[in-house]
């Protein structure tokens, strides 16, 4: 199967590689799964298969204050300074909204010193990893008038669902997320965890050698809120089928998330292409509705095309150019 072909030219048997799932029409049209989830254990990966999702993660945390939205738990408009009044410039804690984060313009720097403070962020979790923002006393840009990508600002929201609902914020979306959609095995990063169940996360060194990089290794992996979520094909198609089907929100919520946030004072040079927090764009004149994500040795690729009815998921624990990928399975696909 051509399928086939193209997987395994990218992912081999007995080295960490990668599963993925393509559905048209409402019914699974292909799966496959490739390569160890542990090179120690030598567990091969199956389409349940847990990867650390990175940047997806970032939906499920949008959908938990979207959920609280809902409810009239907390407002999109809603100042940051309601929430966190210890920010050290009060007018750019008022300023900033959180509808804001969720689009990745509100302008915060990303002011972590990562590289110099690296043994402290191989352990800290969200709280640590938005702390320096509170410290900003100068914006990159106007709120809602250009793109910057910001992991923190999903550390905050994180937060936020946290502080609302009076319950930790894994287990908010744990309750009004993956129960619903049946992901009844995915689960979200809280410091080491999860420790057991799941792949890791590799990539090769300067002697051609794998090693392993995800917690303990990868600093801010321990920051769930930017890229915590675990889950597999399987359980993402779940996911997927659940947004459709408008199962943890109301299709008014729903068609609010993948539609693009509107600012009238844009002014990048980019059109505004996000939606809170899916990218939305237009690719081989086609509507498109995904996202990536990469953390550590993991890298994934999440996409959706409403005019083809098509839905197309890879995770993978080891880098490979899922862009590449991507293009080679359109084609195909699409043929």
């Amino acid at each position: 199967m051509r399928l086939d072909k193209i997987f395994r030219s990218y992912f081999h048997d007995s080295e960490p590689g990668g599963a993925v799932l393509i559905a048209r029409d409402g019914k699974v049209i292909y799966e496959g799964a490739f390569g160890v989830a542990d090179i120690g254990m030598k567990a091969a990966i199956t389409p349940q298969t847990l990867f650390n999702t990175g940047s997806i993660s970032k939906t499920f945390v949008a959908y938990g204050i979207l959920h609280l939205a809902a409810r009239n738990r907390l407002s999109l408009d809603d100042e940051l300074y309601k929430y966190f009044p210890d920010f050290r410039d009060t007018a750019i804690a008022r300023k900033v909204k959180l509808h804001h984060l969720l689009t990745h313009t509100s302008g915060l720097p990303d002011s972590r010193k990562v590289g110099e403070e690296r043994a402290f962020y191989l352990v800290a979790k969200d709280a640590e990893n938005f702390a320096p923002l509170k410290e900003t006393t100068n914006l990159l840009f106007e709120p809602g008038t250009r793109y910057k990508y910001s992991n923190p600002a999903f550390n905050g929201l994180a937060l936020i669902i946290e502080m609302v609902s009076g319950m930790k914020w894994q287990n908010y979306i744990r309750d009004s997320i993956f129960i619903p959609a049946g992901m009844l095995t995915s689960t979200i990063t809280d410091g080491p965890h999860p420790e057991s169940g799941v792949s890791h996360g590799y990539v090769k060194n300067k002697e051609g050698q794998f090693e392993e990089l995800d917690y303990g290794e990868e600093p801010t992996f321990a920051a769930a809120g930017n890229g915590g979520v675990w889950s597999s094909v399987q359980e993402l198609w779940k996911y997927e089928q659940a947004i459709q089907k408008n199962i943890f929100l109301t299709e008014e919520w729903t068609k609010k998330s993948r539609t693009v946030f509107p600012y009238r004072g844009w002014m990048d040079e980019t059109p505004s292409r996000l939606g809170l927090s899916w990218f939305l764009t237009r690719e081989l004149n086609m509507e498109m509705k995904g996202h990536t994500g990469s953390q550590g040795g993991f890298i994934s690729d999440y996409l959706w095309l409403p005019e083809k009815k098509l839905f197309y998921v890879l995770l993978c624990n080891i880098p490979r150019p899922i862009n590449e990928i991507r293009a080679a399975v359109l084609e195909t696909v699409l043929k």
